[in-house]
């Protein structure tokens, strides 16, 4: 596929909160020990690398897979997430879900196949 999508990155006011939010909630490896305090993700070579910091607003675009969609929306919501779109089963393509997360981002889960 040309041009595949390579990095992600999730930015919000509060940077740290945010990489607090996701290590915790999907056991992300966040090291932000730089000068900026951008929080480099390492998927170990699973998925895509990406970044999570402190910035002007909030955006962010991209879908998460996981094994339990419904045990993850628990998960985001002890957080301090908040559940946009419960579980839903599309039949024959995809069993997915959306929430915000602490700084209003949108966020898909999907589960993996």
């Amino acid at each position: 596929m040309p041009n595949p999508v390579v990095h992600f990155e999730i930015i919000g006011v509060d940077g740290g909160a945010l990489q607090r939010f996701y290590g915790e909630v999907f056991g992300w490896s966040i090291d932000a020990t730089n000068p900026m305090n951008y929080g480099m993700v390492d998927t170990g070579g699973q998925g895509i690398n990406g970044g999570i910091a402190s910035g002007a607003g909030a955006r962010n675009t991209f879908y998460i897979e996981v094994d339990d969609p419904a045990a993850y929306l628990k998960k985001v919501s002890a957080n301090g997430g908040k559940v946009v779109m419960d579980v839903t089963e599309i039949p024959g393509a995809v069993t997915m879900a959306q929430f915000a997360d602490p700084e209003g981002n949108l966020i898909g889960i999907v589960k993996a196949r």
